[in-house]
């Protein structure tokens, strides 16, 4: 509903006061100096609210009042809250003083052209640096990482930033009504390459497990058995507990995965045998406690604790030493854990596994992802084309 209330101006004019109040929505005002306008404005107004059209808090807000809002409210229930949080603090930098209103799709591409333009940066010192109010007026000192330049920035990670922007922009429009429209959605990504895809090959397969076998480290060995057969990430295998575990079922069950899904590993073969040998020699070693009256409850049921000594309680084994001098015996390069995890995958897709299997043991929501490991080995592409010949007949 409109109110209106007559004015009498300091050069004796006339002028008229228009609000406009509509539930669920706050008040909003303008003055005009003839009735018929304010009449006017006033009914494009509330026509405008009713239709959910009118955001005049995107002139009262700034793009730093909304990533506050956005780290408060929605960040801690993210999985990356730290990198997202890092990535939010570049824009606050550049584009945090503006207001929501003039944040436009051209802004945001200029900034992502600068962006990509400009180096990473690594750790420096911090100093103080100003920072503005929206009026343009000064505001208190705020400390700003000064840090050194490191390499070149990639499309990729220019896009992970302005998918951080993105959240919080639609955090914006959705929760807190303070923008009509994400202007992200006008703005193009730069283009992205399809990922590393790095897998052993049927030489260097068995030559790591050989030597993993022959390690004195006992976890290195089921870690890495457990990554290969089952193709889970290196944090959902380290962090592995026994509750999760079920010998009989041969299952372990995924429960804080990376997208929030939890999923079913199958433990068979080596790794199998391996967790039925530990889990034995757990419950003999819990008997010998009992025997001498030390029965205390084991609270600790990590399948790779990093052991007493670990500063952290809830810390794992730290295997990267093992494991790189597992490869440097083994004699195979540009290798990485997360390997293990695109070797999973390759070999089933080489093994004629479907997308939708696959799919599932890997837990990608979408076959997009998928669809990078159906590449086929040499060998395995002159078998298909055998097969695809014999059936035509050729």
């Amino acid at each position: 509903m409109a109110s209106f209330e007559k004015r009498i101006n300091e050069d004796g004019s006339t002028g008229y006061r228009v609000k406009v109040r509509l539930r669920g929505h706050e008040p909003v005002s303008a003055t005009f100096k003839r009735l018929t306008d304010a009449k006017t404005w006033a009914a494009q107004t509330e026509t405008e609210l009713k239709a959910n059209r009118y955001f005049g808090a995107a002139k009262r807000h700034t793009v730093a009042e909304v990533i506050t809002r956005y780290e408060a409210d929605a960040l801690p229930l993210l999985k990356s809250a730290r990198d997202v949080k890092q990535r939010l603090g570049i824009w606050r930098d550049r584009v945090g003083h503006m207001l929501l209103s003039d944040l436009s799709a051209a802004v945001i591409k200029k900034h992502k052209d600068e962006l990509k333009a400009t180096p990473k940066q690594r750790g420096g010192a911090r100093q103080a640096a100003p920072a503005t109010t929206p009026a343009g007026a000064a505001s208190p000192m705020r400390p700003v990482t000064v840090k050194a330049p490191g390499g070149e920035r990639s499309g990729a990670d220019v896009n992970r930033a302005m998918a951080a922007l993105s959240s919080a922009l639609s955090f914006a429009v959705k929760e807190l009504d303070w923008l009509e429209e994400n202007p992200m959605k006008r703005v193009r990504k730069f283009p992205e390459s399809r990922g590393r895809v790095r897998y052993l090959s049927e030489a260097e397969l068995p030559a790591l497990l050989k030597t993993c076998r022959a390690t004195t480290n006992q976890d290195l060995l089921l870690a890495v058995l457990l990554a290969l057969s089952t193709g889970a990430r290196q944090a959902e295998v380290m962090q592995l507990r026994w509750k999760q575990i079920d010998l009989k079922a041969k299952t372990a069950l995924l429960i804080d995965t990376k997208n929030s899904e939890r999923r079913m590993l199958p433990i068979v073969g080596e790794a199998l045998e391996l967790l039925k040998a530990r889990a034995q020699a757990r419950e003999q070693a819990r008997e010998r406690g009992s025997e001498h009256g030390n029965v205390r409850k084991l609270e600790d049921d990590r399948l790779f604790p990093a052991g007493p000594r670990a500063k952290n309680k809830n810390a794992v084994a730290d295997l990267r030493a093992p494991w790189e001098a597992a490869l440097k015996v083994a004699q195979i390069t540009d290798f990485h854990w997360h390997d293990l995890r695109h070797t999973c995958a390759s070999y089933m897709a080489m093994s004629g596994v479907s997308q939708v299997e696959m799919a599932k043991l890997l837990g990608h929501k979408t076959l997009a992802m998928t669809l990078r490991y159906t590449h086929l080995s040499p060998q395995r592409t002159i078998e298909v084309a055998d097969g695809l010949a014999k059936r035509l007949g050729i």
